[in-house]
């Protein structure tokens, strides 16, 4: 999760158009190129690129009183969108559902959900008879780059992929001893990297009795200095089966990676076998990717579509989960409802394991 490369591309949304930001160590910028990759996935692109909002008149127009009532509207043209991609092309990927209010700031023009509508990106009910991912093709979940991920993750990244405001935040949500960690715990950190956003001080203070970490990179797990105990897995294969016997832990946490998994109900699945009942699994997701990385469902939404189908991983990967809620974890300023984010946004979702046999 914490893994970054000075040659990564992040996909954000702009208020009247969409750009990609190269990134660096130190610095972001925007760039208006799109890299020479798979023909079918640049055509995706270049049109998801060339998109407008298509709900301006509700840009910034919401009043509390009608946001339930487009909630549940919302919830089901994005999971109608879902259904959609199993007859379709990747390019079906570009109509995406935009967000029904969002924030753009004046600086840089990106645009940013509302404050709520993360949270309500979640419904109160699931569709069991409905399940989009049944019909959705195998282009929903392909990358720019087909080639294995040992390879692009073979060399260390000692670095942040998020700033530093963001890194903070994530290590005060997991660390605080509030809903994702608590005392004694048995921790799983999936698809972990040099750093778990765990304090060393929170480790010993709550009594953590493991930390495990699966990840991709040998040194990087090795440098983790929280890890009782790491693997190399690379859970892009064919056997995403995760190296731990049934009900392991108390707590599984995927930071910064759900965007690249190719096979995110399965492993999704498996985070409910290796979960106790009553156990947790927490989500934490940005806008910053690796676009050649990510799959294609993903780099065909914005923020909101990606809190909606973390969720419908964990609803429909018939893992056991339950009460699944969203998150808006990002810093924003100002005063009233339209306060702007400050930095990198940063999202949450998360679930309990059902005490109910799968």
């Amino acid at each position: 999760g914490a893994n970054y490369r000075e040659n990564a591309f992040v996909v954000t949304k702009l208020a009247t158009r969409s750009a990609i930001d190269r990134c660096t160590e130190s610095e972001f910028w925007l760039k208006s190129s799109l890299p020479a990759c798979h023909s079918s996935h640049n055509r995706h692109l270049t049109k998801l690129f060339k998109r407008r909002q298509i709900l301006s008149p509700t840009t910034n127009s919401v009043t509390n009183s009608e946001r339930d009532e487009y909630s549940s509207i919302l919830s089901d043209t994005r999971r109608r969108f879902l259904v959609s991609l199993g007859v379709a092309s990747i390019t079906t990927l570009a109509k995406a559902q935009n967000s029904y209010a969002t924030i753009t700031d004046p600086k840089t023009g990106i645009s940013f959900p509302s404050e709520g509508e993360i949270e309500n990106s979640i419904p109160s009910s699931w569709d069991d008879s409905d399940n989009p991912f049944e019909s959705a093709g195998k282009e929903a979940f392909a990358r720019l780059d087909s080639s294995p991920d040992s390879i692009f993750y073979s060399d260390p990244r000692f670095v942040e992929h998020v700033d530093t405001n963001i890194v903070q935040t994530m290590t005060s949500y997991l660390s605080d001893g509030g809903w994702a960690l608590r005392p004694g715990d048995e921790v799983l950190d999936l698809c972990s990297s040099w750093t778990s956003h765990i304090d060393v001080k929170a480790k010993e203070k709550l009594g953590l009795k493991r930390v495990s970490g699966l990840g991709m990179n040998t040194e990087e797990l090795k440098a983790n200095t929280v890890l009782t105990d790491w693997v190399v897995k690379d859970l892009n294969t064919k056997e995403v089966k995760l190296p731990y016997d049934d009900s392991s832990f108390d707590v599984v946490l995927c930071q910064l990676s759900i965007d690249y998994l190719t096979h995110p109900l399965e492993v999704m699945q498996e985070v409910g076998r290796v979960l106790r009942p009553g156990g947790r699994v927490v989500i934490l997701f940005s806008n910053r990717l690796f676009l050649s990385k990510a799959v294609g469902l993903w780099t065909g939404a914005d923020d909101v579509d990606h809190a909606y189908l973390v969720g419908s991983y964990l609803h429909y990967s018939k893992g056991g989960f339950e009460n699944i809620k969203a998150q808006d974890l990002s810093t924003r300023k100002g005063k009233g409802k339209d306060r702007p984010v400050v930095g990198d946004p940063l999202y949450a979702v998360t679930a309990i394991r059902s005490d109910k046999t799968m």
